[in-house]
């Protein structure tokens, strides 16, 4: 395969529309969950805060989950606290030994995954499965965008109407680009900030924040080569004809933020020389192993 070819990140959204508008993620009642841990590593952790917004929960990722259960260990004897929810689109990696943990601490173990036949699938006692495409690795689009979807009853539909039609400044004319999201929204901004690692590393300034976060003087350096986009109004921040809004987002929900952001993402990475493209075959191959696997990561992730 020409991974000159893969597609960008925009597309891959396009894509992941088309795909859930066909098939439907099932309908996720996360009110059957009284007060749960829930654990996810890199977008997983923001998914689940995303899903979890405005209810009772414990988020913890890789690195603080046993603190988390130790600290809330007489919640957990008292039965307060009776479930590990597992969010993991492969069902391996760090959610093997995490469903193991969470079972010595004698909790209900649920996973949610793409990977029905995982090794973390197999030992949790309740799996919610759900259908992806196959993506670029590292890209993680219809994995939790399908959990997204899941929980809110947004339209994928209804979705791409809203964001195709949208005008878009000539990217190349920027070296910087900053985006400001909902406060209510705030897990988007780590989840674009990773976008930033995998997609462009070094060679191109990408930040996020909620509002709240950018009023904390975030934007004292305006400068004419950063474009800042705004999800809503944007009275303050960046030079004022390098502000871009996105109106009509009332009641907007984490499907859509999720889906917007990283179509505008993949609109940037177009406009960009091709970072990914050029190295993400030589990271797959000679970069880190997951745990317990010796064989490498594929390019493109089925």
């Amino acid at each position: 395969m020409n991974y000159n070819n893969l597609p960008t990140l925009d597309e891959t959204v396009l894509m992941a529309l088309d795909f859930f508008t066909q098939k439907k993620p099932s309908k996720l009642n996360l009110k059957s969950l009284s007060f749960p841990i829930v654990v996810g590593s890199g977008n997983a952790y923001n998914t689940a805060q995303l899903l979890f917004s405005g209810k009772k929960a414990v988020i913890a990722s890789e690195s603080n989950f046993k603190v988390i259960l130790k600290t809330y260990q007489d919640l957990i004897k008292k039965k307060i606290i009776k479930e590990a929810l597992i969010i993991s689109a492969s069902g391996e990696k760090d959610s093997v030994w995490e469903v193991k943990l969470a079972k010595k601490y004698q909790l209900t173990t649920i996973l949610m995954t793409c990977n029905p036949e995982s090794t973390a699938a197999k030992l949790a006692d309740q799996v919610f499965s759900y259908h992806k495409l196959p993506e670029p690795y590292t890209y993680n689009v219809s994995t939790y965008l399908g959990m997204l979807l899941s929980a809110s009853s947004e339209k994928a539909k209804n979705i791409k109407s809203f964001i195709k039609p949208l005008r878009i400044p000539n990217l190349k004319k920027y070296k910087a680009f900053s985006f400001i999201v909902p406060d209510e929204l705030a897990a988007i901004a780590p989840m674009l900030e990773i976008k930033r690692d995998e997609l462009f590393g070094p060679n191109l300034s990408l930040r996020a924040f909620s509002y709240g976060q950018a009023r904390h003087a975030k934007f004292v350096h305006p400068a004419n080569k950063e474009l800042v986009i705004s999800l809503g109004k944007n009275l303050y921040f960046g030079v004022k004809k390098n502000r871009l809004e996105i109106k009509n987002l009332k009641n907007i929900g984490p499907g859509l933020a999720m889906a917007l952001t990283y179509y505008l993402v993949g609109l940037i990475q177009k406009s960009q020389p091709p970072y990914f493209q050029k190295n993400i075959a030589k990271f797959c191959l000679e970069g880190p192993k997951a745990y317990g696997k010796t064989q490498p990561f594929t390019i493109i992730v089925s």
